[in-house]
């Protein structure tokens, strides 16, 4: 017996916002996270943009201050869009819900970036002795559920996905097939990640993978636009709460969608440049895990880059997946606008389509002033959409040939 799964809580740590609401609001005004960095001094780099979080402050969150200082950027991330979820869900764990039958998969595609570069600091110039002996437990990609488990105290199956930009993908896809076979009631899920530092910054700089619009910040981010010149780095966390239906139910939870299929493919191609039929491969393999034709389909939130080659290939692979109906489903980035959180991207991104499912709105693609000619989809440029979207489809692509697709429709008792 497949058990269906819903989503019954979401919680975001975003640019645009740390809480649903304000988030939603942003994100259909067309608003930009994106702006100046602020946390370290840019002058040299060639990028020096990103949708950087100001002024966050886990104590803001419920995170005890000593705890804090315990975790890395990227954790706290984790942990605060987290204990969001769970108050959205109405959770109580170890009340309305066996603490050994809540999961966790908060996944991190590059993890604690920042403490690693810290700790090094120290090591070269102080000594191994200075080292701080909570560099690994603080630095290590999986602790970010090992801490969520910890706050929140689910003992059940808890793991991290390690996919790059397809991390928050894979963990609720993951998340939802371990509820759908049985071997947890509930899933606390998503990705986070921070990694808006001098190196991470300066290693996407060398591969010229950034966009250098810096005196337009907002405007930076500019999927499937002639002039887009790469993506912009974002920080942050989704996350979600998937439930079994029979739990949600018997608890009286409010559903805001359902999740229905999960697809994921490799390319075996090329370390950083995609291959449309791995994508395609991908957005089949969840239609089918779906029991759905690709018609169904209403509504793509694109992974959506804004770089050359990646909105090239994934239009590409639209096209492939659903042939004629490509050019009738509605395809759009909130990348524009939240910048590129890289393994937390996908957690974001199914909490937008979380609250499009419930609230009848498709969040636009901004700054695509000037669509390029071969990217001949409906991309919905600047302005949200009014539309009954009954189905719609997720997709991460990450490095090294990583794809992750998941589906949800509008619950239905």
């Amino acid at each position: 017996m497949k058990h269906r799964v819903v989503v019954t809580g979401m919680g975001v740590v975003t640019s645009l916002g740390s809480d649903l609401p304000e988030f939603w609001n942003n994100l259909l005004n067309g608003k930009s996270g994106i702006s100046s960095i602020e946390a370290f001094d840019t002058s040299e780099y060639t990028t020096k943009i990103a949708a950087e979080i100001k002024g966050f402050n886990p104590e803001a969150f419920g995170i005890d201050k000593k705890d804090s200082r315990k975790m890395d950027r990227f954790v706290q991330f984790g942990v605060a869009a987290s204990k969001q979820a769970v108050q959205d869900a109405g959770l109580i764990i170890g009340d309305n819900a066996d603490p050994e039958r809540v999961g966790v998969i908060v996944g991190s595609g590059i993890g604690g970036l920042g403490t690693w570069e810290e700790q090094h600091t120290v090591l070269m110039e102080k000594g191994p002795r200075r080292v701080s002996p909570f560099f690994i437990p603080m630095m290590i990609a999986n602790m970010a559920s090992g801490q969520v488990s910890m706050v929140t105290g689910a003992k059940g199956p808890n793991t991290t996905a390690v996919s790059a930009c397809a991390t928050g993908t894979h963990s609720i896809g993951d998340s939802f097939k371990m509820i759908q076979r049985g071997d947890a009631d509930v899933m606390i899920c998503g990705g986070a990640e921070a990694t808006i530092r001098p190196i991470g910054m300066a290693g996407f700089c060398a591969m010229r993978a950034m966009s250098t619009r810096n005196e337009e910040p907002e405007k930076a981010s500019r999927p499937f636009d002639i002039d887009r010149d790469g993506f912009v780095m974002g920080e942050g966390a989704g996350v979600m709460i998937l439930e079994s239906l029979d739990h949600a139910l018997q608890r009286g939870a409010r559903i805001y969608a359902e999740v229905i299929g999960y697809g994921m493919s490799g390319d075996a191609f090329h370390m950083t440049e995609p291959d449309p039929d791995g994508a395609a491969r991908c957005m089949t393999r969840a239609i089918k895990d779906a029991g759905l034709e690709p018609e169904e389909i209403q509504y793509i939130n694109a992974h959506g880059t804004s770089t050359p080659v990646g909105d090239k290939s994934e239009t590409t692979a639209i096209k492939k997946a659903f042939g004629d109906h490509a050019y009738k489903v509605a395809v759009s980035s909130t990348k524009s606008m939240t910048g590129h959180l890289l393994g937390a991207a996908g957690g974001v991104e199914a909490v937008i389509v979380g609250l499009t499912l419930q609230n009848g709105m498709i969040p636009p693609t901004v700054n695509l002033d000037n669509q390029d000619p071969e990217l001949d989809l409906d991309y919905v440029p600047n302005k949200p959409r009014e539309a009954d979207v009954r189905v719609a489809l997720s997709n991460s692509f990450g490095f090294g040939g990583h794809n992750a697709t998941i589906i949800m429709r509008k619950y239905e008792a």
